[in-house]
């Protein structure tokens, strides 16, 4: 219906030096019309990256490159010798040459008093050893004071072992974000789709490989977690407090570990189960200052946290006009759901981002998942009566379980048993008129997304949304590809992408069934990845029957 709106990109630089972030260069607009924009705003956004690199190059959205720290993985190569990550096998040319990148990752080594220890299990193959002990790590380098940490016991076995945080913020990933109405209505997306964030990182799940070896995961956030976690020893609670003030159970990047409350009503004080470490003088503060006691704790929660990085220049702030002080901490907190105040004086909205997703090989799976992301919020909000609480330690459960090899397929995870309140127009349709009921059972991805004879599921509370406004057939038509994708995904008939690279390996002539991933499987998957994303590949096991129509 008429021409597309001519949406330009906006870049900006990542920690990897290799790495891209791109973004459309505007918000899309509230019409379910402009959803089916996205994909070809992405195809965009991917034709100008492609334009600007050699013949010998390519731009790859996958959640981790294969070969990261293995070998001479470099082009030209480098020594693993660098100051600032100190790792045993990533340069510090990895690190994008601004000033900020180099200095989080030496300052967050500096902080914890060690390097960060990122370990994922391997992937017992037939012939991999047992227990596995990495051939490839020098035990024995003695170049900067932290290199003993691996064989004193940071480096486990049957693990692949990673010491920088390169290896976690050289991670990619799909992150989407939405503007609500209003503050009530973020703090409700907020809450809502934090329970969400496990099932859908299992359905988007891409990372089955970490350097250079096949992981028995498939996906990215527990290496990113471990890669910035620079907590002391005593905030890990491996000493008793003298020099810091609070023992922090998770690493500054993981599942939130507050709900914050809204004006739907459903949200009980026994769902924040977790007991929350915050800074008690910044949570009076703000109380004091007429800030609800949910949102307090919230944001003296983030504060326990100490700045990575601040730039002499900017140290001197008024904060009644610049948030870069708020904004230093907010943005080294790293969530699975972030809660984004407007900036001052600025006419942008309360926005939450949704962070879990794992980037996909296409533009249409990436559009894919950012649609169907997009219209659950639209019923979330249409439909007030949706309550998808659950305990947040359950939450956390969740997020550990979705990182299983086949999570998709094979794990359980805890969701509400009924999610739809009552008295409204989506329980009188679906007959389900218990969500006031708390009990939370343990269901597939498959169940929580397309239903089952018990539980309505995330894809007809979508259908639903989308039968109760005005929808041009063309443009259902397009929605529904989509939706049919995610349901595919959730089923197990179309493979997610980090299921399709570990049966490439596998099937691969020159893999030995022993784990490794060589650069020669590696180059292999990589260019057949490529030409998945170009199109030049069939791959229906992969996208789908309908991705070639779209």
């Amino acid at each position: 219906s008429g021409e597309k709106p001519d949406l330009e990109a906006l870049w900006r630089p990542e920690f990897g030096r290799y790495m891209i972030e791109g973004t459309p260069g505007q918000p899309y607009k509230s019409t379910v019309a402009e959803l089916t924009n996205v994909e070809e705003n992405m195809k965009r956004r991917r034709s100008i990256v492609s334009g600007m690199l050699k013949d010998n190059e390519m731009v790859l959205s996958v959640g981790s490159y294969p070969e990261l720290g293995s070998g001479d993985f470099l082009e030209p190569p480098h020594k693993a010798n660098g100051q600032f990550s100190r790792s045993l096998f990533l340069p510090d040319e990895v690190i994008n040459p601004h000033p900020r990148f180099r200095t989080l990752a030496g300052n967050i080594r500096e902080r914890r008093g060690s390097k960060v220890a990122i370990n994922m299990p391997i992937f017992h193959d037939v012939n991999t050893p047992s227990p596995f002990v990495d051939p490839t790590i020098p035990f024995e380098r003695s170049l900067f004071p932290g290199d003993s940490e691996a064989k004193e016991g940071a480096a486990l076995a049957d693990h692949i072992y990673m010491d920088a945080m390169g290896f976690g913020m050289g991670c990619c990933c799909l992150q989407i974000t939405l503007q609500a109405p209003n503050v009530d209505q973020a703090r409700r997306l907020y809450d809502q789709l934090a329970t969400i964030g496990a099932v859908m990182m299992a359905l988007s799940a891409s990372s089955p490989i970490f350097r250079g070896y096949l992981a028995d995961v498939d996906c990215r956030w527990n290496v990113i977690a471990a890669a910035v976690d620079d907590r002391t020893p005593e905030e890990r609670g491996e000493r008793g407090l003298s020099k810091d003030l609070f023992v922090i159970p998770k690493s500054r990047y993981g599942t939130i570990d507050t709900f914050l409350g809204s004006d739907d009503g459903y949200f009980k004080p026994e769902y924040n189960d977790l007991p929350l470490v915050y800074d008690k003088e910044i949570y009076s503060h703000l109380v004091s200052s007429g800030v609800d006691d949910l949102m307090a704790r919230h944001i003296s929660h983030l504060f326990i946290r100490d700045p990575l990085v601040i730039f002499e220049e900017l140290l001197n702030q008024d904060n009644s006009v610049s948030a870069d002080h708020f904004e230093n901490i907010q943005s080294t907190n790293w969530q699975n759901v972030r809660f984004k105040p407007p900036p001052p004086n600025s006419p942008i909205g309360w926005r939450v981002e949704f962070r879990p997703l794992e980037v996909q090989v296409t533009d249409f799976e990436n559009a894919a998942f950012s649609v169907f992301t997009v219209l659950l919020t639209r019923a979330l909000l249409a439909f007030g009566d949706i309550n998808m609480y659950i305990p947040v330690t359950k939450m956390d459960i969740n997020m550990q379980r979705a990182h299983s090899r086949d999570a998709v397929l094979n794990e359980k995870f805890y969701f509400r048993r009924s999610i739809l309140s009552g008295g409204s127009q989506t329980s009188s349709v679906v007959g389900d008129d218990e969500g006031n009921n708390d009990e939370v059972v343990e269901m597939s991805v498959n169940e929580v997304i397309n239903g089952s004879l018990e539980f309505v599921g995330l894809v007809p509370i979508v259908q639903m949304y989308l039968d109760s406004i005005e929808v041009e057939d063309s443009v259902r038509a397009k929605i529904d590809i989509y939706i049919s994708f995610i349901q595919g995904r959730a089923d197990g008939s179309i493979m997610t992408a980090a299921a399709w690279m570990r049966r490439f390996v596998r099937s691969h002539p020159a893999y030995k069934f022993d784990s490794v991933v060589s650069p020669e499987i590696s180059y292999d998957l990589v260019v057949a990845l490529d030409e998945i994303a170009q199109g030049k590949r069939a791959a229906p096991e992969l996208l789908g029957s309908k991705c070639a129509s779209s």
